[in-house]
Order: C-alpha cells, then sequence, then structure tokens
C-alpha cells in the first residue's frame, strides 16, 4: 500500500504493482471503480490515468490518509474521483450509502502503509511508542497492551503461532507473562526488549534475515484491527455488488492473507474466472526500485 506524504518527513514508500494492477483491473470507458484501501493514492491516480472516462471511489479508515491525499486528487480530476471514511470490510454500507448499485472493479492493497508504520503508535518495533497498533481508534477498542496483559499465556502463544506463524510463540508468551506480573506492558520496547531476551537478535537475524519482533507485532496487528476477518468479509460483499465480467483484484503481502483469497477464488469459481492461476510478484526492475515490493502477491479474477 502506498504512503501519505508528511511534511515532517518523507518516506520513500511507492505504490506496489502498479501495472500489473491496471493489466489485471484492466478499466473500461466510463467504468465505476472502487479502491477500497486508498492509503497515499498511488493506485486510484493510475486506475484514472488508465481510462480518462472511468470513475474511483477510494475508502480509507485511516483519516489522516484521506486528509493528506485526497485534495490533490480531487483538485486533479474533479467528480471522477471520489473518498469516504470507512473500513472495506463494511463495503455494501458504503455503497448503498452512495447510491452506488453495481461496480466494474474493485482493487485491495491489503499491506500496512510506511505511513502507519511510522506515525501510528505500537506499529514499529523500531520506534518506543504506546503498545496500541490499532489502524483505527474509532473502530477498535482493544489494543495490543490489553491482549497482551489480559490474555492468558496459552492465548498468546495461540495468537503469535497462528497469525504470525512464529514458531517460538510459547517461549515468548512465557516470558511475556513472567514479566507483566512484575510491570505490565505499556510500550513496544517493553514488548521488544522481552522477545530479544528470548531470541537474540544477532542470532536471530542472521537465521532468518528479520528482527525476532517481526511475527509477533504482525500476529498483535492482525488481531487487534480483525484484519484477517475484514478479508473475508471483503471478499463477500465485493463479489455481491461486482457487475458480471466485473474484476476482483487483492494485493497481498503475507501468506495469511494470501491464502484467504486463494481459497476464496477457488471455492467460488462458480461465479469467477481466476486470472492469475499463480500469484503475481514484483518484477526485477521494481524489486530494484522499491525492496518493499519484494513480498507483494497479486491475485485476480473475473466475474462471470
Amino acid at each position: 500500500m502506498d504512503k501519505p506524504q508528511d511534511d515532517k518527513k518523507e518516506f520513500l514508500h511507492k505504490s506496489v504493482l502498479v501495472q500489473e494492477v491496471i493489466t489485471y483491473l484492466a478499466p473500461c470507458p466510463g467504468g465505476m471503480y472502487i479502491d477500497a484501501t486508498f492509503g497515499g493514492g498511488g493506485h486510484t491516480r493510475a486506475i484514472l490515468d488508465a481510462e480518462p472516462t472511468c470513475s474511483v471511489l477510494a475508502l480509507d479508515w485511516d483519516n489522516d490518509a484521506i486528509k493528506q491525499n485526497a485534495p490533490a486528487l480531487e483538485e486533479q480530476y474533479g467528480d471522477r474521483f471520489s473518498v469516504v471514511l470507512g473500513n472495506f470490510s463494511h463495503l455494501y454500507k458504503i455503497i448503498k450509502r452512495e447510491k452506488i448499485n453495481h461496480v466494474d472493479g474493485i482493487l485491495a492493497d491489503f499491506g500496512t502503509s510506511q505511513y502507519q508504520i511510522h506515525n501510528k503508535a505500537g506499529f514499529s518495533f523500531l520506534k518506543n511508542t504506546p503498545l496500541d497498533m490499532r489502524m483505527s481508534a474509532g473502530h477498535y477498542k482493544e489494543t495490543a497492551a490489553d491482549i497482551i496483559n489480559q490474555a492468558s499465556e496459552q492465548e498468546i502463544a495461540h495468537i503469535l503461532f497462528t497469525y504470525g506463524e512464529e514458531h517460538q510463540a510459547k517461549k515468548i508468551a512465557r516470558a511475556i507473562v513472567k514479566t507483566r506480573t512484575a510491570t505490565p506492558f505499556k510500550t513496544t520496547g517493553q514488548l521488544v526488549d522481552v522477545i530479544n531476551s528470548v531470541l537474540p537478535i544477532s542470532h536471530f537475524k542472521r537465521q532468518y534475515g528479520i528482527h525476532p519482533a517481526t511475527r509477533t507485532f504482525q500476529a498483535l496487528r492482525i488481531v487487534v484491527n480483525h484484519e484477517l476477518d475484514n478479508i473475508h468479509n471483503f471478499l463477500k460483499t465485493g463479489t455481491g455488488i461486482l457487475s458480471s465480467q466485473g474484476r476482483m483484484v487483492c494485493i497481498s503481502f503475507h501468506s495469511l492473507e494470501d491464502r484467504i483469497v486463494k481459497n476464496y477464488f477457488r471455492d467460488n469459481a462458480h461465479q469467477y474466472d481466476i486470472l492469475t492461476p499463480k500469484p503475481i510478484t514484483a518484477t526485477e526492475e521494481e524489486l530494484a526500485l522499491n525492496p518493499s515490493s519484494r513480498s507483494a502477491k497479486l491475485r485476480a479474477a473475473k466475474k462471470h
């Protein structure tokens, strides 16, 4: 997902698989499209540029992203572009409110933006911030700190293993519970320190090539924001509003998301022609320009 520009700090983060999105979404003259994850607006802009008579309704549940990035697109594209604050899992309610009956294509990029990682509390294990991890405080009340401080050792281990695919989940959960009896968790720094005590950073990075906190933070973020449930809801409701011959394009950044999309298209073969038997990944040229695209996988399908 692309990133809103920040006046204080510029992040070199770009929309991923932009040309591939246009290829598989195939915007048509006069078509109506939904960018379910607006972010910095890069994919929306590409759709509007690819077909000068189509329109895009963009959604984002991060009001900061909308405030920072929508005005430029509103000025450039006029009434061809509109944006609303909302979670893509509520897609049906949103298009009903916007008086849209059907659309010709839907795009969703499930990646967490660099803007959110750097600016929202709890997302980055490289910054010491409150252990929050909510993409939208208005949508969810439970924070990552609530989970870490209140869940049982078994529940924490289950979360880390299931949603982070963390093989050391039991060790980390045991250390978390032991630590919180003396000092409740309030910050990301506290959690990182505990993880590092179980998984020494130098050894872990050499063996796996990632920070030892990566999978734990992923797991907590997914649970706090109900990310996998949101994807299930989005795919189901998106299918209901997609016109015949309309296209669904999804970009995932880890195996749990990609598996949901792959299985959904496969299980609904009576409604879809799968356009990507194997996921589409970044070209060598894109990887050289944008290393964050290395884990992106695109899947697309066309409705009968």
